[in-house]
């Protein structure tokens, strides 16, 4: 790897992820610092007093991976990076297993750390990924979080203009998260069997 080109690295993935291959790749000549942050499925939701079964991502292929690098972008923007990786995986997943690997290496540990936070603050808050978790057995609704770019009418994802609105049976609601406004859409019901 040239000292003088970032390393992007960005993985949408069924696969589980060896987070020691993945901070090798990311130490490099001139990096004097890496920060990561590996994300796991708990076992239990606290806030609901339920069981966490599994929990199963799905994605739209091509526009999750376009959101995502052009928040490495910015990060790259805003800090002295040389190098980001971002794997997440989508399937069925069971409590403990990986589910997000961001990796970010820079000369300077602030940068580092800075740049991994940003990522994962918006990758938490923001991507778009589509999540149904199975709590004691039993599938619940689950909400999807969208900016105001794009919107989920039920049946596919679209860009979000003032004449693709979304199906009202479909549309959940609007919501603030960090500020930005964002389209809440009901992606699954299901009653129990």
């Amino acid at each position: 790897m040239s000292k003088n080109f970032p390393f992007i690295k960005i993985k949408i993935q069924n696969e589980d992820f060896d987070v020691s291959d993945e901070i090798k790749i990311l130490h490099q000549n001139n990096t004097g610092a890496i920060a990561n942050f590996i994300g796991v499925v708990r076992g239990y939701d606290e806030k609901n007093n339920q069981i966490i079964n599994s929990m199963t991502l799905e994605h739209y292929p091509g526009m999750t991976e376009s959101e995502i690098e052009k928040i490495v972008f910015e990060s790259f923007q805003r800090w002295e990076l040389t190098g980001v990786t971002v794997i997440h995986r989508v399937g069925n997943l069971k409590p403990s297993d990986q589910i997000v690997f961001v990796g970010v290496s820079s000369k300077h540990r602030q940068n580092a750390f800075d740049g991994c936070n940003f990522i994962m603050d918006w990758l938490k808050t923001k991507a778009p990924f589509w999540k149904l978790e199975e709590n004691n057995n039993k599938k619940n609704i689950t909400l999807i979080h969208f900016s105001t770019d794009y919107v989920f009418d039920g049946k596919s994802t679209k860009k979000y203009t003032e004449t693709s609105k979304p199906n009202p049976l479909n549309f959940y609601g609007l919501t603030k998260l960090n500020g930005d406004l964002s389209i809440i859409c009901l992606l699954y019901t299901s009653p129990s069997p």
